[in-house]
């Protein structure tokens, strides 16, 4: 399949109640508003395809953008390459939920998040945090460093209530995937949820919202999932 046909047919399984939750949650046009499901069998049509991912990540439409992120070669892409579609990832979903998760199947991952947390800039570090979030939640507990988990859960107690508003929100994610995937932190990440308390998210023109990744690790705990990961990170 080519650009012109996946576009087409992207398009087709577009719908005005999914397109306009899309936009509610900051995308803008062009897109064609595609459940993530409905794409399933157009990927197992092209599978792994580095060259359309690149023609329609470039297309500056969130299906297509999306859709780009499950098709790509992660380990094929270099730093730079994730740099160029981080520059194009204007809101929360494309950063977190299409770069972060194509670059946490690759290996360079932790060496680029860790740039994109100091970057100071606000999708960048919340592209960090949650890349490090799907790399928790999927890789073995051997694969990280202890002590730079750690160093990061100091980081998140030390300046999460002032971080900008979607670094705050992954940072969260991450306290709280470190409290339920990584078993040798567990407890600090538990201490550490609970010194923090409840981080308030502030939001345009809405009620902030609030999180509280203490009572959430909890709540696995009740559960008895502490220590899951999950088996693939992509559609």
């Amino acid at each position: 399949m080519n650009l012109e046909m996946v576009m087409q047919e992207l398009e087709a399984l577009g719908k005005d109640r999914t397109k306009k939750m899309y936009i509610s949650n900051g995308a803008h046009e062009p897109l064609f508003g595609v459940a993530t499901g409905a794409m399933k069998p157009i990927v197992k049509k092209i599978k792994i395809n580095q060259h359309l991912a690149e023609e329609l990540y470039a297309t500056g439409n969130y299906d297509a953008m999306y859709f780009a992120g499950i098709i790509a070669d992660p380990k094929a892409m270099t730093e730079s390459d994730y740099n160029r579609w981080m520059d194009s990832a204007y809101f929360y979903m494309l950063s977190d939920y299409v770069v972060a998760v194509t670059l946490s199947e690759s290996d360079i991952a932790q060496e680029v998040a860790d740039k994109w947390i100091q970057s100071g800039e606000e999708l960048r570090m919340s592209a960090g945090w949650s890349c490090y979030c799907w790399l928790l939640g999927n890789r073995k507990d051997v694969e990280f460093s202890e002590s730079k988990i750690l160093d990061m859960l100091g980081m998140v107690k030390s300046s999460i209530h002032e971080s900008p508003e979607r670094a705050k929100s992954s940072m969260n994610n991450f306290l709280y995937t470190v409290g339920t995937s990584y078993l040798p932190l567990h407890e600090k990440a538990l201490e550490t949820a609970k010194e923090i308390g409840i981080v308030e998210l502030k939001k345009d023109d809405k009620k902030s919202s609030f999180l509280n990744a203490y009572e959430n690790i909890q709540k696995e705990v009740d559960r008895g999932r502490i220590g899951f990961k999950r088996r693939h990170v992509r559609c």
